[in-house]
Parts: C-alpha cells; structure tokens; sequence
C-alpha cells in the first residue's frame, strides 16, 4: 500500500517517485551544455587570427598594384592577382563558417541567443545540427575549389604530383559533401510520415 501510495503522488500509477540524486545528476548534465560557451568565444577570437591574415593578403596585393612585378618573375600580372584575391575570398569564406558554427551550434547546444535585431541573419534559428552540416561541408568544398584553383594557376611552380594529389583532395571533399547530403536526405525521408 506504502508503493501504490508514493506511485499515485507523482501523477502516474505505479511510476516511481523521482529521487533527489537522480534530479541533481540530470541538472548537472543539463548544466554541462555550458563547457561549450568557452568554445565558441575561442571561435570568436579565432576569427581576429583571420582579420590579421586578410590585412597581411591585402597588403600583398597592394604592393603587387603598386609594384606591378612578378614573383621571382615566374608568374604573370593576372595570374599573380588573382592568386591574391583567391586568397581573400578563401579568409572571408573561413570567417563566414566560423561564425555560422559560432551562432548556429551556440543556439543548437548552449542556449537560445536573446537578440532582437533587423540585421539577424535568416538562417539562425532555422539551421539545426544536420544543416550545419551540410553548410560546413560545402564551405570546405568551395575553399578546396580556391586553394586547387590556386596550384592550377601556379603550375609552373608545383610539380605534376602535386597537381594530381590536390584534385584528388579536392574530389574527396566533393564526394564526401555528396554523400553527406545524400544521407541526410535518406534520413529525412525515413522521418516523414505516411500519408
């Protein structure tokens, strides 16, 4: 009579009444989430690395403008430049998917971020972890694309080999994005209910 007793008081029948260790370990677990806030913030200050490394590549380019020489005199004008802004677009494409993890896997794991504003971007709050993803996935296709691109256009300077190995990198990129997607996709069909 005793048990019937304790199972009716919690709401349920026969349910066990819920103990005080078990509901301290459950706060701490739930509490743990926040070893993950000094992660992101390392994240953050990650990025100032990446705003010193575009200052020095614009400046490269800069001289380059100014000086309108060749390096070592291997490398056309053109092809030195657009090196260069390759460069650029690979530090930019770094610091968007760093901070897409930043916010993303902060609101996904940590906690929800409390920002009112006109310049939030769309996709916070709509990107959960599968999506993010594919985001950082594709991020790291497009930057292998630049940095093959970049050996492409320095060719007279990297061997055949070095050639070959960075499409094969590249590729492997390409297929693991692929498959990525298409196993989200299979995962999220299994997930819809039937009509």
């Amino acid at each position: 009579m005793a048990g019937e007793g304790h199972g009716q008081s919690s709401g349920h029948p026969g349910a066990e009444p819920p103990r005080v260790g078990e509901n301290l370990l459950e706060r701490v677990l739930f509490g743990s989430r926040w070893i993950l806030a000094p992660f992101y913030l390392g994240l953050v200050f990650s990025m100032v690395a990446l705003l010193v490394q575009f200052g020095r590549e614009m400046l490269h380019l800069f001289e380059h403008m100014i000086g309108a020489t060749t390096v070592g005199g291997t490398l056309s004008s053109e092809a030195q430049t657009t090196i260069y802004v390759l460069s650029l677009i690979d530090i930019v494409l770094m610091a968007n998917l760093v901070i897409m993890v930043v916010l993303s896997g902060y609101e996904n794991s940590v906690s929800r971020l409390n920002v009112v504003s006109e310049d939030r971007p769309s996709w916070l709050g709509k990107l959960d972890a599968s999506g993010l993803k594919q985001k950082v996935f594709n991020s790291i296709v497009a930057i292998s694309a630049i940095q093959l691109l970049r050996v492409f256009l320095q060719a007279g300077q990297a061997s055949e080999k070095e050639l070959w190995a960075s499409a094969a990198i590249h590729m492997v990129f390409v297929v693991s994005a692929l498959c990525l997607a298409l196993s989200d996709r299979v995962s999220a069909g299994a997930k819809k209910p039937e009509k």
